[in-house]
C-alpha cells in the first residue's frame, strides 16, 4: 500500500484542541476489539502501513494522524504538544464510540499514550510502546533544530534533504522508497515546512516528566529497537520497571523499528494482543 491508497482510505473527525475545532484524519478498518496506533514526529499514520492492515481480520484498527501531522489540519492556531494530542485522541475515541482500546505507539505517540493511560486507566486495555518518548528522553537534537524560524525559511531542496536524511539514512539497511516517499509526502505539501516547524517547537519534555507512571494500570510490552540512539532501550527498561511489564529488544532496527522489522513487529503485537484479551 502506498501513501495515496492510505490517504484515500482515511476519514476525518472534528476534535477540540484548547477550544479550537481541528480536523483529525484517521483510518478505521476491521471489527473486533479496538486497537489504536499512534505515530510520532516527523511521521504520520502511514508509519503503520506494515502492521495495522495485517490485524484487521481480528481487530478494529484505528490509525489517526496526530493534529498538525499527515492529513490532519495544518492550521496555525493550535498547539501540537503531546498534552494537546492527548485531548484530541480522547475526542476522536469518543467520536468513534470507542470506550476502551489497546494502544500501540511509537516516538511522541508514546508520550500521548502514556499520558492518556495514566489519566484514563479504564480506557486502555494494554500498551505496546516502541522507542517512545518518556521521562526526560527527549526532545532529540534533530527535531529541535527543525523548529521555527529555521525550517520555515529553508529552500525546497534543503528541506527535502533533511527529510531524506531522517527517513532514508535513518532506516536499518536500504530504505524502501515507498516508505521514504510516503513519510515525506505531507511535509512537501503547501504549508508543510511551517507545519513541521510548529510540530518541532511543540516538543516539551515537561509533558512526560510530569506523568504519574504508577497510575498506568494495564499490561505493557516495550517492543524496542535495541540499536536506536534517539530513544535508547534503557528508557524502555525503566518504563517496564515502573509500570510493570516486559521489554523485548528487536535487533537489526533503528528508530523506525515499525518499518525496519515490520513482519516480526506485527507478529509479536498480535501475540501480545491475544495474551491480553484480544482475538
Amino acid at each position: 500500500m502506498d501513501h495515496e491508497d492510505w490517504t484515500a482510505a482515511q476519514e476525518t473527525a472534528t476534535v477540540s484542541v484548547d477550544g479550537h475545532d481541528v480536523e483529525m484524519a484517521y483510518r478505521s478498518e476491521g471489527d473486533g476489539e479496538p486497537v489504536v496506533f499512534l505515530h510520532g514526529v516527523p511521521t504520520w499514520g502511514f508509519l503503520w502501513r506494515g502492521v495495522a492492515p495485517h490485524l484487521e481480520d481480528d481487530y478494529r484498527t484505528v490509525v489517526p494522524d496526530l493534529v498538525g501531522y499527515g492529513n490532519s489540519s495544518f492550521a496555525e492556531g493550535f498547539d501540537r504538544s503531546i498534552r494537546a494530542q492527548e485531548g484530541a485522541l480522547e475526542d476522536l475515541l469518543d467520536h468513534l464510540g470507542v470506550e476502551s482500546a489497546h494502544v500501540v505507539c511509537h516516538d511522541i505517540g508514546g508520550g500521548v499514550a502514556l499520558r492518556f493511560a495514566a489519566h484514563n486507566p479504564e480506557r486502555v486495555r494494554s500498551l505496546v510502546c516502541s522507542n517512545v518518548v518518556c521521562y526526560d528522553s527527549w526532545p532529540v537534537e534533530f527535531i529541535s533544530t527543525l523548529g521555527l524560524p529555521r525550517t520555515a525559511d529553508m529552500d525546497d531542496e534543503e528541506f527535502e534533504g533533511k527529510l531524506d536524511f531522517a527517513f532514508d539514512e535513518g532506516a536499518y539497511g536500504e530504505a524502501d522508497p515507498a516508505f521514504v516517499a510516503g513519510m515525506k509526502y505531507p511535509w512537501m505539501q503547501e504549508g508543510g515546512k511551517r507545519a513541521l516547524a510548529r510540530a518541532a517547537v511543540a516538543t516539551n519534555t515537561n509533558h512526560t516528566t510530569e506523568i504519574q507512571y504508577d497510575d498506568i494500570d494495564c499490561p505493557l510490552l516495550c517492543l524496542w529497537a535495541e540499536d536506536d540512539v534517539m530513544q535508547p532501550i534503557a528508557y524502555g527498561e525503566r518504563l517496564a520497571a515502573d509500570v510493570g511489564g516486559e521489554v523485548e529488544p528487536l535487533d537489526q532496527a533503528y528508530h523506525w523499528v515499525v518499518e525496519d522489522r515490520a513482519e516480526r513487529y506485527r507478529d509479536r503485537v498480535a501475540t501480545f494482543l491475544a495474551e491480553t484479551g484480544g482475538a
